[in-house]
């Protein structure tokens, strides 16, 4: 019981292929508010799937969640 007691306020990502873990709850928008993200032009995969942007704070993330973030850079 103590390992799902953890679970329950720790979160183990795997973000651009590095582990990290972090306090639950989280959202995409709150990973990439705690990664200073937010407001950038980005993409964000979780398990192989687009995360749309209009649903980033309402994507709730789950223990072992695989995510890549890329972020758009312009040039001229």
């Amino acid at each position: 019981m103590s390992a799902q007691a953890h679970s329950s306020v720790s979160l183990s990502l795997f973000i651009n292929g590095e582990s990290r873990n972090l306090a639950r709850p989280l959202t995409v928008a709150g990973l990439l508010d705690q990664m200073g993200l937010a407001g950038k032009r980005l993409a964000v995969e979780r398990n192989g799937e687009i995360v749309p942007k209009g649903v980033h704070g309402a994507t709730e993330l789950a223990d072992g969640d695989r995510l890549e973030i890329v972020v758009a850079v312009g040039g001229g």
